[in-house]
């Protein structure tokens, strides 16, 4: 049996064995044919229009990679040749700074050279300027002009000296030492005067004519011929005390003495006619500024002035005042 309703195909079968089967069946109007084929059509333009997407994606991403595969080259390249600059640039730097430290070390070798150069010439203007008579060996041995008279002469002052009434002069240079040492001996309760200083050439000359009327022919062993006396030079005193006045032949015997042995040397004076020296007989008294180098060297090896070589004396002629 076959019969339609609201759109609906509806058939009734009944089979061999008697049992009835129903189908339905619905029944397409024109209204569902046009919306179907919308909806196909529908469909069909999204996935042509999807499709028509995806290739202009597809394409622009592989558009994009290769863009980025170059530009990556490209960076890749610029990276590889800055690298290259950059070291370039560390090697030129290396070499410049090797060449500025050896230009410093070019110029570090010329100011030393400049300073041995400039510290030669000071020296030797130093020299120029220092009275190579100073500390020359007298005594017999050398000559002393009689015109010769020092360079610049201080008056010692009264409170260092034992006669009043005498004026005595010293080597201006000499003097601030000498005051050290006589201001150091009297804070040590040693006291100290001078009894003879500078004598000119005509003076000594005197002084040795008198010795020979009082002495004789002996006067020769403890006073010097006018020209070969240390005094002469301004830089030699002879000492006494308070207590021995006058009698200053018994320095010796003073405790003062061995005061000076340990540290006269400190203020640059050494003892000229030690015992047993060569020239003439002991002289406690007398005692000459060298400088302190020189005297400072001389009590350390326990020589005596006139035991040295003159050109190692020389040698320190530039400092004999430093």
């Amino acid at each position: 049996m076959f019969f339609i309703k609201n759109n609906f195909h509806i058939l009734i079968i009944t089979d061999p064995a008697g049992f009835e089967y129903v189908k339905i069946k619905l029944m397409k109007t024109q209204f569902q044919k046009i919306a179907v084929w919308f909806a196909v059509s529908t469909i069909l333009m999204a996935s042509i229009y999807g499709g028509f997407n995806y290739y202009f994606v597809f394409r622009h991403l592989k558009q994009t990679k290769k863009l980025m595969a170059s530009t990556t080259t490209e960076l890749q390249e610029k990276i590889v040749s800055l690298e290259n600059t950059v070291s370039q640039f560390k090697i030129a730097n290396t070499n410049l700074v090797n060449s500025l430290i050896a230009e410093q070390s070019k110029n570090n070798f010329f100011d030393e050279e400049l300073k041995k150069i400039q510290g030669t010439v000071g020296t030797l203007e130093k020299l120029s300027q220092t009275d190579k008579e100073l500390l020359q060996k007298y005594s017999k041995i050398y000559f002393l002009n009689e015109h010769y008279t020092p360079q610049n002469l201080s008056t010692i002052d009264r409170k260092y000296v034992y006669n009043q009434d005498e004026i005595y002069q010293i080597h201006t240079k000499v003097q601030p030492y000498l005051y050290r040492m006589f201001d150091a001996a009297a804070s040590n309760s040693q006291p100290l005067e001078i009894i003879s200083a500078f004598r000119s050439f005509g003076v000594q000359a005197s002084l040795k004519t008198s010795y020979k009327i009082t002495y004789g022919s002996g006067a020769n062993q403890f006073s010097a011929d006018q020209g070969y006396s240390e005094h002469q030079l301004g830089t030699t005193i002879d000492l006494t005390t308070p207590s021995l006045g006058a009698s200053f032949t018994k320095f010796e015997t003073a405790v003062v003495y061995q005061w000076l042995l340990d540290n006269a040397y400190q203020y640059g004076f050494v003892l000229s006619y030690p015992k047993n020296n060569l020239y003439y007989q002991f002289e406690p008294w007398h005692w000459r500024f060298v400088g302190v180098s020189l005297a400072t060297k001389l009590h350390n090896e326990k020589q005596g002035f006139y035991d040295l070589e003159q050109r190692v004396i020389d040698a320190y002629l530039v400092s004999i005042f430093d």
